[in-house]
């Protein structure tokens, strides 16, 4: 099975290329951007050694359903998708924060929870809740990345707006819009049988000053989701939930002792589990676009992908 670990493209009229943890971004003449998404998986952090097959080609087609499905309702930067594992979109400068937003106590904020926090990113979590309860409203918890670029880290509303990495007028901007996005998530979560649990959004400014939604949106990378079916007997059991998101990958990790902390071994990925987790984003995928995977040729991706991108460039 081949898989896209890395790409060393050189386009027509490219710029520059950033490689971050799962996607690689092309600059074309400070113009468009080619997010090409690989095959690779991280958790905690940290790149796994191995890839997911297909995973590249769910998260783009995820994400590019959600961002039309939204479109009416926030902006965003997508312009085309000349291939199944690739977005082009207009060049944006991002904002330097992550805009999650959280329906329910769940992972990061569970294990807070847990620890006996009860305020997360200045917003105050109510007493007497047990992990995976509905919180009375959604909550923004943003993050930013930390000083070496490696390490997300949660961040207040107030440290945001002190310290100028958002103004305020534009701050109130991606509020309403993450809000928002919730919102339509959840309409089209329930849709299909599942809950839209927390999630991230990530926003820029184009050229000319308009904010709108970039990266990806509603994947199970960015996102988690619960079935709805069984969800309240679960919690009244005391019960895990039934999900659809990366945590079962993070939960596999922390049961063989890593969670990207300093000198903790990775353990190895049989491929017997490399499958497993290829089913399970294949399984996201259909159930929360209603839609069969149609799993592309892989006999020769890396050069399926430069044709289909470069034929689009050059119009």
């Amino acid at each position: 099975m081949n898989t896209i670990n890395q790409t060393n493209f050189n386009f027509p009229k490219q710029k520059w290329v950033y490689k971050g943890k799962v996607r690689e971004v092309y600059n074309i003449n400070d113009d468009v951007l080619v997010m090409i998404a690989s095959d690779r998986l991280s958790a905690f952090d940290v790149i796994l050694p191995r890839q997911i097959p297909y995973k590249g080609q769910i998260l783009n087609q995820i994400a590019t359903k959600m961002m039309n499905d939204t479109a009416d309702i926030v902006p965003n930067w997508l312009v085309a998708n000349p291939d199944e594992n690739v977005a082009i979109g207009h060049l944006c400068e991002p904002f330097k924060v992550e805009m999650v937003i959280r329906g329910y106590l769940s992972g990061h904020a569970a294990r807070e929870y847990k620890a006996g926090k009860r305020m997360l990113c200045g917003i105050a979590m109510p007493e007497g809740m047990k992990e995976n309860d509905q919180f009375p409203i959604p909550i923004i918890t943003p993050s930013t990345k930390a000083a070496n670029g490696d390490h997300d880290e949660d961040i207040t509303r107030e440290a945001i707006l002190s310290n100028q990495i958002v103004s305020e007028e534009d701050y109130i901007i991606l509020e309403n819009y993450t809000r928002a996005l919730f919102q339509r998530g959840t309409e089209i979560a329930a849709k299909r049988g599942l809950i839209l649990v927390d999630t991230k959004y990530e926003f820029g400014k184009t050229k000319d000053g308009k904010i709108v939604l970039i990266d990806e949106i509603h994947t199970p990378d960015s996102s988690r989701y619960f079935y709805q079916e069984g969800y309240a007997e679960r919690q009244e059991k005391g019960e895990k939930q039934k999900q659809l998101s990366k945590e079962f990958v993070r939960q596999w990790l922390i049961e063989n002792g890593f969670q990207g902390i300093d000198g903790q071994e990775i353990p190895a990925m049989s491929d017997e589990k490399v499958t497993e987790i290829s089913n399970r984003y294949i399984e996201l995928f259909e159930q929360i676009t209603g839609e069969s995977f149609v799993k592309a040729a892989t006999e020769n991706v890396l050069a399926r992908i430069e044709k289909n991108v470069t034929d689009f460039l050059n119009g």
